[in-house]
C-alpha cells in the first residue's frame, strides 16, 4: 500500500510539472507574439512613417542606435527623423536620453521620433497604407450640390382663425325660434340659424311704409330719412329691401349663415331676450385648417414661411393634404424645446377636424448650391467642429469647419473646405485624437500665419551680481507685468554685460519673457540713478 501511494504521488507530481511547463511555454509564445503588437503611447494606426510600428521594430532600432552611438537629439539616418527621447512602452511616462535596456522590464527601450517640419507645421498625421486597410479608413469627396432639408414632425389640427364669422344682435329683442341647437353643427351658407323679434324695429318700418303710401314728390326727402332711421336702428340692407318689396312690417327677422362651416359657439336659446351687441353665433369655416407643427429647436433654422408641406393622418388612410407654412411662432416650449410652425392645409373635403393628429413632411426645395460632406465625417467636440482632411501619401490633417443645415446624411459646409477635397468618414476619431495628443490643435487651419511679436518690457534696476550665465538685478516696478520692486536673475544680453557697468551701478534695461529659464535681457544702459529702488545699505565702520 505504501509503495502504491508513493507511486501515485510521483505520477501526480510529474503531471503538475508537465502542466506548469506547458503553461510556461504558452506564456512565452504569447509574449513573443506581443512583439508584433503596436507600440504603447499612441495608436499604431496613426504613427508617422519612419517611427517603429511594433515592439520588435522599436527594439531593433534601439540596438542600431547603440551600435551607431546615437542618442536623443540626433537624427536617425534610416528613419530620416530626429530622435526626441527613448521610453519603455509599458512605462511611457518615463523618458530617457540614451538607448539602453529598460530598467523596468526585460526589454529594450524604444525611440520616439519627431515628425517632419512640413507635417508638424500643417498639423498632419501620417498613416501607412497597410494600417489604413486594416482599420478600414474610408474617404469621401467634398461635393457641391443643393441640400434639401427633410423635416418630419407631428402636429394637431385647429380651426383657421382667419376663416370665422361672429354674428351679434343688432338691437334688443327676443329669440322666437332657433334652427341650430348644438355646437359644432354643420351649416351651409344662407341657412336660417334663428328668428328674432325686435320691437324697436317696428316703429321705423311703419313710418317708412306710411310715407310710401302718401303721394307727392315733396315726400321723397322724408322717405329717405325714414329709410335712414331703419338703418340706424340696426336693420341690414336685405331686411330693408324686404320691407320695401312686401309693403308690410316684418315682425320677425331671420339670422342667416354667411358661410359654410360649423357653429363653434352657440350663445342663445329659444325664448331668451338679447341685448344689442350680444354674441349669438360663432361660425368657423372648414375649407382650410391650421396644423400646429411641433418642430425641434435645432431644426427651426431650416424653416421659413412659404415652404410646402404634405400631411397625412392615421385616421384617414390613403389621403394626403397639401399646404404651406404660414408663420413660425416666436415662442419655444421650455419643456419639449420645440417651436410651433403654423401650417395652413387645404381641406375642401372637410375631413380634417380640430384635434386630429397629422404627420407632416416639410418639402423645402432650395436652389442655392453649397458644399456638402457626409454627416458622419463631422466631429463635434463641443468647442470645435472638425473634419479630417485626407491628403497625398497617407497624410491626414484636422480642419476646423463651419457647418450649416443637415439632412438625409449630408451636412452643409459654409467655411473650411473646397470642392474636390477628400474627408475621412470612418476611424477619423483615432486620427483626430492622435493629432490632439501631439499638440496640433494650436496650429489647426493656420497656413502661413506670421508668429506673434514678443512683448518687450522695460524697467530700471541696480546691478547686484554678475554670474557666468545670469546677472542679478534689483529692479524697480515693471508696469507692463505689474511686478513690484524685487531682486531676480536675468539672462545677460547676447553680447554680454556692457564693459562700463559695474556692480552697484544704476541702469535701464529691456527684456523678453522666455518659456524656460530666466527672462532674456536685450539691452542694458547705464544711468545716473534708478527710481523706485531702495538705496544700498552702508557698510558699518
Amino acid at each position: 500500500m505504501k509503495n502504491k501511494s508513493l507511486l501515485i504521488g510521483l505520477l501526480g507530481t510529474g503531471l503538475l510539472g508537465a502542466a506548469g511547463y506547458g503553461l510556461y511555454m504558452l506564456g512565452m509564445n504569447q509574449g513573443m507574439g506581443m512583439a508584433a503588437t503596436p507600440l504603447a503611447g499612441a495608436p499604431a494606426a496613426t504613427r508617422p512613417a519612419g517611427i517603429p510600428q511594433t515592439l520588435a521594430e522599436g527594439e531593433a532600432a534601439t540596438r542600431r542606435h547603440i551600435q551607431s552611438g546615437l542618442k536623443a537629439g540626433d537624427t536617425d539616418p534610416q528613419a530620416s527623423r530626429k530622435i526626441l527621447y527613448y521610453q519603455d512602452p509599458m512605462m511611457p511616462g518615463q523618458r530617457f536620453d540614451k538607448p539602453a535596456k529598460s530598467p523596468f522590464m526585460d526589454m529594450m527601450l524604444v525611440p520616439v521620433y519627431a515628425q517632419s517640419e512640413s507635417d508638424a507645421d500643417a498639423g498632419r498625421v501620417v498613416v501607412s497604407p497597410r494600417i489604413q486597410q486594416n482599420l478600414g479608413i474610408r474617404t469621401e469627396l467634398v461635393s457641391e450640390g443643393s441640400l434639401v432639408p427633410q423635416i418630419e414632425t407631428v402636429g394637431s389640427i385647429a380651426f383657421n382663425e382667419r376663416d370665422q364669422v361672429l354674428l351679434q344682435a343688432r338691437a334688443a329683442g327676443f329669440v322666437e325660434s332657433l334652427a341650430v341647437r348644438a355646437t359644432l353643427d354643420r351649416v351651409r351658407k344662407g341657412q336660417v340659424l334663428a328668428e328674432l323679434y325686435i320691437p324697436d324695429w317696428v316703429a321705423p318700418q311703419e313710418e317708412f311704409l306710411s310715407l310710401r303710401r302718401m303721394q307727392g314728390t315733396e315726400l321723397a326727402p322724408l322717405i329717405d330719412a325714414a329709410r335712414q332711421r331703419m338703418r340706424l336702428a340696426g336693420m341690414e340692407a336685405p331686411q330693408i329691401a324686404r320691407v320695401e318689396s312686401s309693403g308690410q312690417v316684418q315682425t320677425r327677422f331671420a339670422v342667416l349663415a354667411p358661410m359654410d362651416g360649423v357653429v363653434s359657439e352657440l350663445m342663445v336659446r329659444e325664448g331668451m331676450s338679447v341685448m344689442s351687441g350680444a354674441t349669438l353665433f360663432r361660425i368657423n369655416g372648414l375649407g382650410t385648417v391650421w396644423a400646429q407643427a411641433e418642430v425641434p429647436e435645432s431644426q427651426s433654422a431650416m424653416l421659413r414661411p412659404g415652404i410646402r408641406v404634405r400631411a397625412s393622418s392615421p385616421g384617414l388612410p390613403g389621403a394626403s393634404f397639401e399646404g404651406r407654412v404660414q408663420a413660425i411662432l416666436p415662442e419655444v416650449n421650455p419643456i419639449t424645446r420645440t417651436m410651433k410652425a403654423r401650417v395652413e392645409l387645404n381641406n375642401a373635403s372637410g375631413r380634417l377636424v380640430p384635434g386630429m393628429l397629422v404627420q407632416m413632411n416639410f418639402l423645402d426645395n432650395r436652389s442655392a448650391k453649397s458644399l456638402l460632406v457626409p454627416s458622419e465625417a463631422v466631429i463635434q467636440t463641443g468647442q470645435r467642429t472638425v473634419v479630417m482632411l485626407a491628403e497625398d501619401n497617407g497624410r491626414f490633417r484636422s480642419i476646423d469647419v463651419q457647418t450649416g443645415a443637415e439632412s438625409a446624411g449630408q451636412t452643409e459646409v459654409k467655411r473650411g473646405l473646397k470642392a474636390g477635397q477628400r474627408v475621412v468618414v470612418s476611424s477619423q476619431f483615432l486620427i483626430d485624437s492622435e493629432a490632439s495628443l501631439r499638440g496640433f490643435e494650436a496650429r489647426l487651419n493656420v497656413e502661413n500665419k506670421p508668429a506673434a511679436a514678443a512683448t518687450t518690457h522695460r524697467g530700471e534696476a541696480r546691478l547686484e551680481k554678475v554670474g557666468k550665465e545670469t546677472v542679478s538685478l534689483i529692479h524697480g516696478p515693471i508696469a507692463s507685468l505689474k511686478w513690484p520692486t524685487m531682486t531676480m536673475d536675468f539672462k545677460p544680453p547676447p553680447g554680454g554685460v556692457p564693459p562700463d557697468l559695474r556692480v552697484g551701478d544704476s541702469l535701464s534695461f529691456e527684456f523678453l519673457m522666455t518659456q524656460d529659464g530666466p527672462p532674456q535681457i536685450t539691452k542694458m544702459t547705464r544711468i545716473k540713478a534708478a527710481t523706485g529702488i531702495p538705496a544700498p545699505a552702508k557698510a558699518k565702520p
